[in-house]
């Protein structure tokens, strides 16, 4: 066989694994890549060469931003100016905020990490609201697809197809450059879903909706009877308190009142310093009065006036959470005594209550009682800063009720570390727009930033980064390779000439879309671009047009990933949640394919000339 025909053979093999479905598409990406190099068409570094592509490394560092953004709560600061800014009467006030922020997060940090930051938002949305999440999720994927063209950074296929410009001699796309068609094409998709969505989309609610943790802070304090009476105060400098050993502070002249921690005042985590000093926090529980007559005689203030006595706002905010735990059968904790305001081994969490299944919680509060053994079964609420929470529960002798990552991720709003988090996306899309350094350059500053910053360290990156997509399009790179010096791209090229004949540019535009649209319903739409670049390319030089409104109709036509859940990640992660069926994607699916058509065939050539 011809390396013409053994690429080919290689490419419908993978198309047909691809929509089978039946083996992980990383698997089936990966075995196209050796496929490549074991019938000769590529040498072995020609078909591992995909995974040292800079566009490879600038997909993998914006999975490292978006979590980023995520982490610090920015994408929930996001989420709770949609719940505030859309209220609870107006379907169409609530779909233009929630489809234009998800655009807007979609071009700052790709589909699938906006897709997943809001996901849980807009179906808390839906429960607050009583409204069937399949009416709001496919809205917000499908927007999110039409945002992805507002930006470089939007989607890989962007990324792919202004390298391609490059490497076809006629310069990439600049980083807003692609906004010139992707607001048509976010604003037809909008006024779409408007209109018509109601009709189009199911009644439903989906079998597993994700947990809302937007009041988990509330109901702990409530469970643990701590809701009122605790009192964050912080410690003047004309406090008798400043300067003495922590042994020195007790409340026994105060029998209403009981000292539940000392507390740094930088870090919220319990104190660390031989001496208690000017900014630190005393916390205690009591009455009001009596907490009230403690400050003013030990010249102490309340940390913050507004939240005094209330648990919620004083022990769960930016500095501090908290996190419940099961002593589990055969946990190593079992036997010892604890008691709440105890500090546990590691010095970084502070046990603040204690329950037990038919033991009253009032039994296991006083320390002078000596504190309670601690039996299989009973449940601990712990406090600390939410790093010690991250790194210290992660232990065989305790289970998490609920990971606090995933709590800080929804409940605690521009969390520490936000600004630093929008300060290096500001400036990632700067350098971005700009192009003072590569694609590349700007997406491993912004996430070294994100790391050296404290937001996230080395292994939870490692865990922020889609691996699937990045393999995927690693693997996948080297069949473009194989396509162009086989000559199967420009041999594909002629035939799509040839078969437009005299009908021009437009009508190459119009099979391009129908080919790329097709295979980007059954396959990855990465994939899909990967294998039709090369041939527009090759079409274009053969008619003697520009290849620049060639890429930029593939980059649309790619985005029109509606008629199936399979067509990508984000389609197939409203499934389940929106309670949808196959079925339900094309009915709105392909009135927006048409109007990408009309987009892709009809106003991308007005922009980009031939």
């Amino acid at each position: 066989m011809s390396p013409i025909a053994y690429t080919a053979t290689i490419i419908a093999v993978a198309v047909v694994l691809f929509v089978w479905n039946k083996l992980p598409v990383v698997v089936v990406a990966m075995l196209t890549a050796l496929a490549l190099w074991a019938t000769g068409v590529l040498t072995i570094s020609q078909a591992l060469g995909g995974f040292g592509d800079p566009a490879v490394i600038f997909i993998a560092s914006l999975f490292v931003v978006s979590s980023g953004l995520e982490v610090t709560g920015v994408t929930a600061w996001a989420g709770q100016l949609l719940i505030r800014g859309a209220g609870e009467e107006s379907r169409t006030r609530l779909l233009l905020l929630k489809m234009g922020l998800v655009s807007l997060l979609t071009a700052l940090i790709s589909v699938n990490g906006a897709v997943a930051a809001l996901l849980p938002v807009v179906v808390v949305i839906a429960v607050r609201l009583k409204r069937n999440s399949s009416q709001l999720l496919m809205p917000l994927v499908f927007s999110a697809h039409a945002g992805s063209m507002l930006a470089l950074t939007g989607t890989p296929v962007n990324v792919l197809v202004s390298e391609a410009g490059f490497d076809a001699g006629v310069g990439g796309f600049g980083f807003f450059e692609f906004a010139l068609v992707g607001v048509p094409l976010l604003a037809g998709t909008m006024a779409i879903i408007v209109l018509f969505g109601k009709q189009l989309l199911p009644e439903r609610n989906g079998a597993t909706m994700p947990a809302d943790f937007s009041r988990h802070a509330k109901t702990l304090v409530e469970q643990y009877g701590l809701a009122s009476g605790i009192y964050q105060l912080r410690i003047r400098a004309s406090s008798p308190y400043a300067g003495v050993p922590p042994s020195q502070v007790e409340l026994s002249a105060h029998p209403d009142l009981q000292l539940v921690a000392i507390q740094e005042g930088e870090t919220a985590g319990p104190l660390r310093k031989p001496l208690v000093a000017e900014g630190d926090h005393l916390l205690i529980r009591g009455e009001s009065d009596a907490a009230a007559a403690f400050a003013a005689q030990m010249h102490l203030a309340f940390r913050d006036e507004k939240a005094a006595g209330q648990g919620e706002d004083t022990l769960f905010n930016r500095s501090s959470g908290l996190a419940e735990v099961v002593i589990p059968p055969r946990s190593g904790l079992i036997g010892e005594k604890v008691f709440p305001g105890m500090v546990t081994e590691s010095g970084d969490l502070i046990i603040l209550a204690v329950q037990r299944p038919g033991l009253e919680t009032a039994a296991i509060k006083a320390k002078g009682a000596g504190g309670i053994e601690l039996q299989a079964g009973d449940t601990m609420l712990l406090q600390g800063t939410w790093k010690a929470l991250d790194v210290h529960l992660d232990d065989p002798d305790v289970l998490v009720v609920n990971s606090p990552e995933l709590v800080r991720r929804q409940a605690v709003p521009m969390g520490p570390g936000a600004r630093h988090a929008i300060i290096i996306l500001i400036a990632m899309v700067l350098l971005l727009a700009t192009g003072i350094v590569p694609p590349a350059v700007s997406g491993l500053l912004a996430a070294g930033a994100i790391i050296l910053s404290g937001i996230m360290n080395v292994e939870q990156a490692y865990r922020a980064i889609g691996w699937t997509t990045v393999i995927l399009v690693g693997a996948m790179m080297p069949l473009s390779t194989a396509m162009v010096e086989t000559g199967a791209a420009k041999l594909m090229a002629e035939h799509l000439v040839n078969l437009v004949g005299d009908a021009g540019p437009v009508a190459l535009l119009a099979g391009l879309f129908i080919l790329t649209a097709i295979m980007g319903q059954l396959i990855s739409n990465t994939a899909t671009a990967l294998i039709v670049i090369p041939i527009g390319v090759a079409a274009a030089t053969a008619m003697g047009v520009s290849p620049r409104p060639v890429l930029m109709s593939t980059a649309v036509a790619a985005a029109a990933a509606f008629l199936t859940p399979i067509a990508t990640p984000t389609n197939l992660m409203v499934m389940g949640p929106g309670g949808y069926a196959f079925s339900d994607y094309w009915k709105l699916g392909l009135p927006l394919l048409i109007w990408f058509f009309v987009v892709s065939v009809f106003i991308v050539p007005l922009i980009w000339h031939f």
